[in-house]
């Protein structure tokens, strides 16, 4: 049987949260990084993004959380996902926190500051054309970062929320740090999927010169647990016993979900809803403005059926926990 290859690049956050799930769980891979050997594969997907993973039956697979699923189904040992209902809600809850949230500090940092941008241009630039010669990879690194930068206010990184991005990152940082030398994973002694993705998230934020130097200083313990949760195949362990065993770091993610993601969402819902290409919101007490993107009205809306799909004993095991970090009147909003 041929392998699964994975086609991905080591500076996208993605990639390394698909790889590392990969490696978790032992499955057999080829990791072929992008513009080595992947030809036309960007053709077989209908959004041609990495990371595309090729199956063994021959079809090619993309967008990680549906693609973990399948991966998940298909080789059910060494689960990323917990078995208990109401844990198995957080860990995608979280995965799609850090997704569509934790990647604007990866935005953010990277493009931001002209030390991160001309690094980072150039590493990326590098990944795909290797032994091109300095000149071409240089020409090309100043393409994607004039490209980069000009998305940022898109994607909400502007000099007006930065202020928002960086207080929220240093609050997540803090609260891993202390998770990783006590958990050390989100929900026990093993990695779940929601791991993996604040991992491929904030790994690139271990790499970039800016964050680097912060993350170090803020929170220390987080940045090996970084490095070594890339690859955990040596990893064994157990998930926890139920709601009441969750970390303190794991109520403040959620907090987080709760007072900084949420709104966001609800506010780009509610911008598509009324027919506007832009929408601004407080968050932490600031006004946070940015584009609209229909793919994280779609992620609400997934999230909502997902809690609406839970057993009745799971909506009762997490009501005081999404209540107290005020996810829970979104979570019951309209499924529409």
């Amino acid at each position: 049987m041929d392998p699964y290859i994975i086609y991905g690049a080591p500076g996208s956050p993605y990639s390394i949260k698909v790889r590392a799930a990969f490696r978790y769980k032992r499955i057999p891979h080829i990791w072929q990084m992008g513009g080595h050997g992947d030809g036309d594969v960007m053709g077989k997907v209908k959004v041609p993004v990495i990371p595309v993973v090729r199956f063994p039956d021959g079809t090619y697979k993309n967008d990680s959380t549906p693609l973990l699923q399948d991966i998940e189904r298909l080789h059910p040992e060494r689960a990323l996902f917990p078995a208990d209902p109401a844990l198995q809600f957080l860990a995608l809850l979280l995965e799609d926190f850090a997704d569509e949230w934790l990647t604007k500090a990866m935005f953010h940092y990277r493009w931001y500051r002209a030390a991160d941008q001309d690094q980072m241009s150039k590493w990326l630039a590098f990944d795909r054309m290797m032994g091109k010669s300095q000149a071409a990879i240089e020409q090309a690194a100043a393409f994607f970062r004039d490209r980069q930068v000009g998305r940022m206010t898109i994607v909400g990184c502007t000099p007006q929320n930065a202020p928002v991005i960086e207080d929220a990152t240093f609050a997540a940082w803090r609260a891993l740090d202390q998770l990783a030398l006590e958990g050390p994973f989100l929900f026990g002694t093993r990695p779940s999927v929601a791991d993996l993705a604040i991992m491929g998230q904030y790994l690139q934020l271990a790499t970039d010169p800016t964050p680097q130097i912060l993350m170090r200083a803020v929170a220390p313990y987080l940045y090996r647990w970084l490095f070594d949760l890339d690859d955990a195949s040596g990893f064994e362990g157990a998930w926890i016993d139920g709601i009441t065993a969750l970390h303190p770091s794991v109520h403040t993610l959620i907090g987080q979900v709760g007072t900084i993601y949420f709104p966001f969402l609800l506010a780009n819902d509610a911008a598509i809803k009324a027919g506007q290409d832009t929408f601004t919101v407080t968050l932490l007490g600031r006004a946070f403005t940015q584009g609209v993107f229909k793919y994280q009205q779609k992620c609400l809306g997934e999230l909502r059926a997902r809690y609406a799909a839970l057993p009745a004993t799971a909506k009762a095991e997490l009501a005081p926990l999404l209540s107290e970090t005020h996810c829970l009147a979104t979570l019951q909003g309209d499924l529409a």
